[in-house]
């Protein structure tokens, strides 16, 4: 048996000293962040507190309808929070609701089919949570880029669709660097992973007692589970989304936003 962390709430709030830092920074700077980083705090705790709550009760109810439902829920609120990035795509909530639900299933369906990880709460749950995570934030800068190539690229565009040009082939460039702004972030991330910064997971392993060995073989399984449901959510939400920008008759909108 590995040992546990157990922290107590004490523990918690003397981390809050480092926050204590971070306002002191705030005020010395004068940068006004101080009501950001309180109302941050107090989120953060009340959030994560709640969610440990509702994660304990589905772990002891052991059913994987319920983690499903929960991960559901985790979609739908990803997609609410990436619209705001994605305001010049015509109906975003529903391409990212698409492009969310289906990297999270793919992937975790992909991940359960294979043996990767169990068909259990204890895996699916976390696991959904940072695929659902991750993909959120792929989808949202993927879409918001796209956003801003269509309406820089407007004359172009049409000029390459006078040409003849397919619409798929008119936004083809635009398409290409959105995708690259959605994936870029965490294909980075991947390979500074072990020497610029330890990931959360293998931390955590670590600081519960696990061997180094383990903890990186999960790590490595978690990371590349990530890099897949990336590439799903931003290849569903640029696919999906730049046809919001042609009318029926394959001519570019008027306006871009």
């Amino acid at each position: 048996m590995t040992p546990t962390i157990d922290l107590s709430l004490g523990e918690v709030g003397a981390a809050l000293a480092l926050v204590a830092v971070a306002l002191v920074v705030s005020r010395w700077q004068r940068a006004d962040l101080e009501a950001d980083i309180g109302v941050a705090v107090l989120r953060s705790f009340v959030q994560l507190t709640a969610v440990g709550f509702v994660i304990q009760a589905i772990f002891d109810a052991d059913r994987l309808v319920l983690a499903a439902v929960l991960v559901a829920g985790m979609v739908v609120f990803g997609a609410f929070t990436a619209r705001r990035r994605a305001a010049q795509v015509p109906g975003a909530l529903g391409l990212l609701l698409i492009a969310l639900g289906g990297a999270a299933a793919a992937t975790l369906g992909l991940a359960v089919g294979l043996g990767v990880i169990g068909p259990e709460p204890r895996y699916v749950v976390p696991l959904g949570g940072m695929v659902v995570g991750n993909a959120m934030s792929a989808a949202a800068v993927a879409l918001n880029r796209l956003g801003d190539e269509m309406a820089s690229s407007e004359a172009r565009i049409e000029a390459t669709l006078a040409l003849g040009a397919t619409t798929a082939q008119a936004v083809r460039p635009a398409l290409r660097r959105s995708l690259r702004s959605g994936m870029i972030p965490l294909i980075d991330s991947t390979k500074t992973t072990g020497l610029v910064f330890f990931p959360g997971t293998m931390v955590g392993m670590l600081l519960a007692g696990a061997s180094p060995a383990d903890a990186v073989r999960l790590q490595l399984v978690i990371m590349y589970l990530l890099l897949g449901g990336v590439s799903l959510s931003a290849v569903f939400a640029v696919t999906l989304a730049y046809r919001r920008f042609f009318t029926p008759a394959h001519q570019l909108r008027e306006r871009c936003e």
